[in-house]
Parts: structure tokens; C-alpha cells; sequence
């Protein structure tokens, strides 16, 4: 199955791609629990000894959240500024289909280690009362890397959203991600022990208070639903090919020692 992701070409999901994604969100075979309180499990999988690329799973119950909802906010870019408080910088840079566009996404990471930052091929799909939404990482050239950043690789990440009734869902998030550079293992730990969880949780508190910010702020506007509305630009395959981590400086972090911040007493 990794094999698919050595691909040569730019290529949009198709509905193999996305079903194989689903099955893979509900298999639990192969995956280590990492972290299971309350409404939120983390599963993690190591690819190979000594290397940073690593698969991480989390799943979580969202009460008082319906999938519509949720598939909403995982869309809202203006709306993912104000509740996401890792973002730098996110913009959209153009569309390629009804269902897929290419866009940019830049983040803290914990103290000391560089920022990252990431150009992804994203692509969604409403299958039955689940959604999916997933991406990976793609090169353009308007866009290369930054001085101040590391740019990461997204070999494939994504959500799927399951509705649990009118107004529950679950949420799971998988991501199999070369952050680039040798990580210390301080940050694996933390991220699948502390920085998943969280990012979970304060998805669904966005979720929540979702539908009163979108009532005050273009309550119409969903491109995601009704592409017509999209303002997008639409740029050509052509213009993009696969970020391959190999062809990126590699940034050895690997010693550095966490900076105590008390934030997570969890």
C-alpha cells in the first residue's frame, strides 16, 4: 500500500484512494494504542527504525457536533484563523476540480524547533453520512521553500467524519507525515501524548460555536458544498508535481532538548 505513494505524477484521488483511506481511518490491526482518555484514542505506527516518518491515528467522539457541522468547520479557512492557534499563515491557491485545490498551510512547532510549513493537494468527499477530507504534499513553483521555515511533507493526511445521529459525530485524524529533519523523540512522544489530543479537542470546541460565527460572516458562502461559488483560480495539474522529502534540506534537530513550558499538565 506505500507503493502508492511513491507515484510519479500529480494525480487527483479517485474513489479508490478515498474508500482505501476510510478503511484504513476503522482498522485498528497493526496500530499501537498511544493514548486513550476519555473521548479521545491515539494509535501510532512506527514505518522504520531511526527515521522521523511515523503514522499517528487519533480518534474522537464529539457530542453536541453534527458531521455537517464538523465537515464545515475542517473547511472554513476564515474560519480556521480565528480557533487555530498553531496557524502562521493559510491561503488557498487555486482549484483543480469540483472536489480538490491545492493550498498552503504554515505552523508553530514546540519550542526550540523551526517552524514548518506545508503545500498540499486536497481533495473531499461526502461517502454516504461519512466525509473524508485528505491531502498531500505537492510542489509549485510559485511557492518554494522559505528561509525561516522547514517545509514539510505530507505523504498523506486526512479526516473522516462519522455521523453518530442529528448531532454527534466521530472524528478520526491520520496522518502519515515526514516533518523533515531528524526529530528528537521528545516530539513524536509529545505529539501523539499531548499535541493530537488537544488539536482534537479544540477542533470540537470550534465546531460548536461554529454555526453562531458563520451566521455573521457570509452564513451562504460553503465553496466546499456548492462549488459555483468558489473565486478560486483554476490552475492545471501541470503546474504541479510531488514534493518529495529527498529533495529538501534535511534539518537534524534531533538533539534538542524540549523547552519547558508548562503548558501541558494535562
Amino acid at each position: 500500500r506505500e507503493e502508492r505513494w511513491r507515484q510519479k505524477t500529480v494525480t487527483i484521488p479517485d474513489d479508490q484512494a478515498f474508500a482505501s483511506f476510510k478503511a484504513e481511518c476503522v482498522c485498528e490491526e497493526g496500530w499501537n494504542m498511544t493514548y486513550n482518555k476519555g473521548v479521545v484514542t491515539v494509535w501510532t505506527q512506527s514505518l522504520e527504525e531511526g527515521k522521523s516518518i511515523h503514522k499517528i491515528k487519533c480518534r474522537m467522539v464529539c457530542k453536541d457536533v453534527s458531521a455537517e457541522t464538523m465537515y464545515d468547520v475542517l473547511h472554513d479557512i476564515e474560519y480556521r484563523k480565528k480557533w487555530d492557534t498553531n496557524v502562521i499563515e493559510t491561503f488557498d491557491i487555486g482549484k483543480l476540480t469540483v472536489n480538490a485545490d491545492v493550498g498552503y498551510y504554515s505552523w508553530k512547532c514546540p519550542k526550540p524547533l523551526r517552524n514548518r510549513d506545508v503545500i498540499t493537494l486536497r481533495s473531499w468527499l461526502p461517502i454516504g453520512k461519512d466525509y473524508i477530507i485528505m491531502n498531500y504534499s505537492v510542489k509549485h513553483a510559485k511557492y518554494p521553500p522559505k528561509k525561516d521555515m522547514v517545509r514539510a511533507v505530507s505523504i498523506q493526511t486526512g479526516y473522516m467524519i462519522q455521523s453518530q445521529g442529528p448531532n454527534n459525530c466521530t472524528l478520526t485524524y491520520m496522518a502519515q507525515v515526514d516533518p523533515r529533519g531528524s526529530l528528537p523523540k521528545w516530539v513524536v512522544n509529545k505529539s501523539s501524548h499531548f499535541l493530537a489530543p488537544c488539536a482534537m479537542k479544540k477542533i470540537c470546541k470550534a465546531c460548536v460555536k461554529y454555526p453562531e460565527w458563520k451566521q455573521r460572516h457570509n452564513p451562504g458562502f460553503k465553496p466546499w458544498l456548492y462549488p459555483e461559488q468558489t473565486t478560486l483560480p483554476s490552475i492545471p495539474l501541470s503546474e504541479l508535481s510531488i514534493q518529495r522529502a529527498e529533495s529538501l534540506e534535511n534539518i537534524d534537530e534531533s538533539s534538542l532538548a524540549e523547552a519547558h513550558e508548562r503548558e501541558d499538565s494535562d
